[in-house]
C-alpha cells in the first residue's frame, strides 16, 4: 500500500523526533517517496541533513526560502501527497491545527491537502489527558484526521503513563493497515452496545456501575471508519457519539433491551460491550426518598439477560461477541458465559486492574472462541484493541 506513494512526513518539536528518522527510513524501504517538512522547533532535535540523506529528497523547513520554481510550495506538496504523517505531533501543534492555523509550512500544507492525514501524538501524560488536548484531538478526528494511539510507558520527562509515541514500525504498520483496510467492512451492518445502565431508585438516585463506554465507542468508531453501517446503543456516557453512526441513547436495562431487539435482526455483527446492570429496583419511588431511617431496604429484581436472548435467536451467519468484566476466576467465568449465551467470541478482562477495564484508556484482554482457543493480547489502547477485535471477527465471518 506504500509502494510508489508520495508521503509527507511532518516532524514537530518533541524529543520523539529522533524516532521520525526511522519512520522515514521504513517508509522509503516500503517503496514510498518521502518528503519531510520540519517545524522550526523540530530542528532543535534533529537536523534537516539527516532526513535529506535518509529520504534522498530536499527537506522543507521554512516558507521563506529561495524560490526555485513558480509553484507555491505548500500547495505543490499538498497536491503531491498521497498521505501525510505527523510524528511526533506535540500538544502545541495539535492545538494549532484544531484552530485552523496556518503559520508555517507544515500547518499550511495540512490545510491545503486532501490526502489522508495521520497524527502520532507524543507528550507528557498530563498534557495528553488535559481536557483541552482531548478536545483538540476530537475536533480533528471529527474532521476526518486520523490519530495513531500513543503508548503507555516511561516518558522523557520521567513520568510513566500514556503519551509516548509508538515505535516507528508500529506507526508504519498502522498507516499500512488503515490504508489497506479502510473499506474492508463495507456492506456489513454492526450493532454495538456501550456504557452502563442506570436503574432508578427515585427521581434523584440510581443503581449503576463504573463503565464509561470508552470500549464500545471505540469499537463503533473503528467499524464506521472501515466502512460498516453502525448502530450504537449506549447507556449514559460523557463521550460524544462517533460521527456517522446511528446513535440510540438509553438509560435502563429494559430500554437497552428494547433498542437492541428492535435492530438485532438486521445486524450481521453484534458486539455487546455494554455493562448492563443485573438488577433493578422493584418499587421506584415517585419522589426523593428522605433520610428518615437508619436503614433503607431495597428489593431488587433481575433485569432481562440481553446477551442470552440474542444468543437464543441468533440467525445463521450472524456473529455475536460478548464481554466478560470480572474481578476473579476470569477464564472460568468467561468460558461459562461463552457457552451459556451461545457466543462466537467473548472478550474477558480483569476490571480490578488499574490499567484495564472501566474508565481507562487502555485494556488488557483475553479472547475466548467457541472452538476452545484462548488468545491473550498485550496491553494496548482501547482504540487499537477495537481494530484488533474487528480483525478477528472478520476472520470468524469469512
Amino acid at each position: 500500500m506504500l509502494k510508489d506513494k508520495n508521503v509527507i512526513l511532518g516532524v514537530t518539536g518533541g524529543i520523539a523526533a529522533y524516532k521520525s528518522v526511522e519512520i522515514a527510513s521504513r517508509l522509503r524501504k516500503a517503496g514510498a517517496s518521502v518528503h519531510v517538512i520540519m517545524t522550526h522547533s523540530a530542528q532543535n532535535f534533529v537536523t534537516p541533513l539527516t532526513f535529506r540523506e535518509i529520504t534522498g529528497n530536499p527537506v522543507t523547513t521554512t516558507m521563506w526560502g529561495e524560490v526555485t520554481n513558480y509553484n507555491v510550495e505548500h500547495i505543490a506538496l499538498a497536491n503531491l501527497a498521497d498521505l501525510v504523517i505527523v510524528a511526533p505531533a506535540t500538544a502545541n501543534f495539535i492545538a494549532k491545527c484544531a484552530m485552523g492555523m496556518a503559520d508555517d509550512m507544515l500547518t499550511t500544507t495540512l490545510l491545503a491537502t486532501k490526502a489522508p492525514i495521520f497524527f502520532a501524538p507524543a507528550m507528557n501524560t498530563n498534557m495528553y489527558d488535559n481536557p483541552l488536548t482531548q478536545k483538540n484531538i476530537n475536533t480533528l478526528i471529527e474532521n476526518g484526521w486520523n490519530f495513531i494511539p500513543p503508548e503507555s510507558g516511561h516518558l522523557a520527562c520521567g513520568a510513566d503513563g500514556l503519551g509516548r509515541m509508538p515505535e516507528p514500525v508500529d506507526i508504519v504498520d498502522f498507516v499500512r493497515f488503515t490504508m489497506a483496510f479502510a473499506a474492508d467492512m463495507l456492506g456489513i451492518k454492526v450493532l454495538v452496545t456501550a456504557a452502563g445502565t442506570y436503574e432508578p431508585i427515585d427521581p434523584v438516585r440510581y443503581i449503576g456501575n463504573r463503565s464509561s463506554g470508552k470500549m464500545g465507542y471505540a469499537i463503533a468508531e473503528a467499524a464506521k471508519k472501515r466502512g460498516a453501517e453502525v448502530i450504537l446503543v449506549s447507556g449514559p456516557s460523557a463521550l460524544t457519539a462517533p460521527e456517522g453512526v446511528n446513535f440510540i441513547g438509553v438509560e435502563t436495562a429494559a430500554e437497552m433491551r428494547d433498542a437492541v431487539m428492535n435492530h438485532c435482526s438486521e445486524a450481521d455483527l453484534i458486539i455487546k460491550a455494554a455493562a448492563v446492570a443485573d438488577y433493578h429496583v422493584r418499587n421506584v419511588s415517585d419522589h426523593k426518598i428522605k433520610k428518615n431511617d437508619e436503614e433503607l431496604t431495597l428489593v431488587l429484581e433481575k433485569n432481562p439477560d440481553i446477551l442470552k436472548e440474542l444468543g437464543a435467536k441468533k440467525r445463521i451467519g450472524q456473529i455475536l461477541v460478548g464481554f466478560a468484566a470480572e474481578t476473579q476466576n476470569l477464564l472460568e467465568y468467561a468460558k461459562a458465559k461463552l457457552e451459556k449465551k451461545n457466543l462466537d467470541m467473548i472478550v474477558a478482562n480483569d476490571v480490578s486492574r488499574k490499567d484495564a477495564g472501566f474508565n481507562t484508556d487502555t485494556n488488557l484482554v483475553k479472547l475466548l472462541y467457541r472452538n476452545g482457543t484462548v488468545e491473550e493480547l498485550p496491553l494496548m489502547s482501547k482504540q487499537k484493541l477495537a481494530d484488533e477485535l474487528l480483525n478477528r471477527v472478520l476472520k470468524l465471518k469469512y
